[in-house]
This record gives structure tokens, C-alpha cells and sequence, in this order.
């Protein structure tokens, strides 16, 4: 079952890629679930229920509008962020792998948007580019095992982590959150996809390209801590509720890694995919020519 927030309703998603057509919830369960996906999270069990039994060939289909798609969770109440959680990533930012904890910062939920965006380079900023997969809370959790982590996941996304590095490293502390939550600096979608849609849950391509180059390849077998590790290791610190985000970390790749470093610049295209899930795609202007435009 995949679920999108079109036009911030939440509707079920049909149809083969590039040809995806949505049944809008609210009407097809007669109001009991919906409209928003914000009202859906808190009843995600029933809602999964309902969907299994759906008879789709008896429901109003229309079609997708990319442009219309937004975050898959749009007002969470907390959003996690984990770092270093591929080794090789770890590597190339100068950090030994984490052992027990990767760090975890958040990012601010203005920066959200949906799949398609057009992303403003602040003034004099280095902005890096950061795929990740994204895991969408369906059930309130407190220091669960993680053998039950999967069965508080409700869905799973695409996500980029967007990070402007002058911000993010200016002292005397960094400022992970401020430099990683400008507007459109947290793209996601373009729809929610059940794990059990996936040959394999914890082995998925991500990867991402700058103008048809390739920037990032990596497979989530490689994250340090699972999906399942990150559920059940934040769950012991603070409760978890429907709804809430988790960005999972980044492969190796990013513009900071390289050398000479490498920042997005006006005109660029960033394009991000996780395989069995979807893609997102970002065009950046400078600030300058935003300005003059509007």
C-alpha cells in the first residue's frame, strides 16, 4: 500500500510508475479516515486494516499531479536526524564510525516540502546534498526490543538532507539543525511505501545524481545502526508518536567529502532515488535571482 499527501489530503496511491493514479481516502472510507495525513497517523493500525480490504476497482481515481505531492508527514512532531550511520561516510567526514550512538540532530519542519521542488541557495552558502532513506513512526513507542521496531514503522520514504556547510560548522558550536533547515532543505516523498512492499526492507539502492552525474550509490544494508537499531535506541530516550520523522543517515558521496570540496550552484539538478520506493527531484536558484523573480 502506498499513501501520498496530494494536495494535503491523504490518498491511496495506484497505478505503475510515471502512471500513478490516487483514490482520495476521506471519500472512499465515507469519512472515516482523513482528509489530512496528519489525523490519518494517529489511526494508522485501523487505517491499514481498511486498506487491505479496500475493493480499489470500486473507488474514484484521478490522476497524480507531481507538482501537488507534499512531505509524505507533513507536521510531525519531532523529526530525528541520525549522522555517520554508513561507514564510508563516516570516513570522508573525518569521524571514526560511531560503536554504540550515532548522533542525532534534528531538522526544523519548515524545511519540508514534497517531492519536486525549486530550492534557494542562501547568500554566500555551501550546500551539500545528502540522500537518505526516511522512516515514518505508525505507532507511539517506549523503550520497545528491536525485534518490535518494524511493527511501530509505518512507511517508508525517500528523503535529501540538504545541508548549507558554513552554517552547519560555524562555531564556537555547530549549528547542525539551523544549517541543515533553510526552505525546501528537507524534499521527501513522493509517497509512503509498506516494507512489506520490498524484496528486502533493510537492503534498498539509494543514490543520487547532480545533472545526470553521479554524486551518491550506496544500499541500506550498509547503515551502521538498521532502521530497527535506530527505532528501538531512540525509543529508550524519548517516546516516539505517529507520525514522527526519522532521516536514517547518508551513504559516502557528499560535496564536504570531496576534494577539491564540491557545492550545488544555480541551475543545477539534483535528482534522488531509493529503488522499490520513488524519486525526488530539486532544481537550485541563488537568492539573488528568487528575489528578482518575485
Amino acid at each position: 500500500m502506498r499513501i501520498a499527501n496530494h494536495d494535503d489530503r491523504a490518498v491511496l496511491v495506484t497505478g505503475d510508475s510515471g502512471a500513478e493514479q490516487g483514490i482520495d481516502i476521506a471519500t472512499a472510507s465515507d469519512g472515516r479516515f482523513g482528509p489530512d495525513l496528519v489525523s490519518v497517523y494517529d489511526r494508522w493500525s485501523e487505517l491499514a486494516d481498511w486498506a487491505a480490504s479496500f475493493d480499489v476497482s470500486s473507488a474514484d481515481i484521478s490522476p497524480i499531479d507531481r507538482a501537488r505531492l507534499g512531505a509524505p508527514s507533513p507536521r510531525p512532531r519531532q523529526v530525528f536526524a541520525v549522522g555517520l550511520n554508513y561507514d564510508e561516510h563516516a570516513a570522508e567526514s573525518g569521524f571514526e564510525s560511531p560503536t554504540h550512538l550515532p548522533p542525532v540532530f534534528t531538522k526544523y519542519v519548515s524545511s519540508f516540502s514534497g517531492p519536486d521542488t525549486t530550492v534557494v541557495i542562501p547568500e554566500n552558502g555551501a550546500v551539500d546534498w545528502e540522500v537518505e532513506l526516511v522512516a515514518i513512526i505508525g505507532r507511539e513507542a517506549t523503550d520497545i526490543a528491536e525485534s518490535d521496531a518494524w511493527d511501530h514503522v509505518a512507511r517508508l520514504t525517500v528523503g535529501q538532507d540538504i545541508s548549507e556547510r558554513i552554517t552547519q560548522t560555524r562555531g564556537p558550536a555547530p549549528q547542525f539543525g539551523l544549517g541543515k533547515s533553510f526552505p525546501g532543505f528537507s524534499p521527501q516523498g513522493p509517497w509512503l511505501v509498506t516494507p512489506d512492499e520490498l524484496a528486502d526492507r533493510d537492503d534498498l539502492e539509494l543514490g543520487c545524481t547532480i545533472d545526470g552525474e553521479d554524486m551518491q550509490k550506496g544500499r541500506t544494508r550498509e547503515l551502521i545502526f538498521s532502521v530497527s537499531q535506530l527505532v528501538a535506541t531512540l525509543s529508550r530516550n524519548v517516546t516516539l508518536y505517529p507520525g514522527d520523522v526519522i532521516f536514517t543517515g547518508t551513504p559516502s558521496g557528499v560535496g564536504a567529502g570531496r576534494d577539491p570540496k564540491r557545492f550545488l550552484a544555480p541551475g543545477e539538478r539534483l535528482d534522488s532515488w531509493i529503488s522499490g520506493i520513488g524519486e525526488l527531484h530539486q532544481t537550485f536558484v541563488s537568492a539573488t535571482s528568487q528575489e528578482a523573480s518575485s
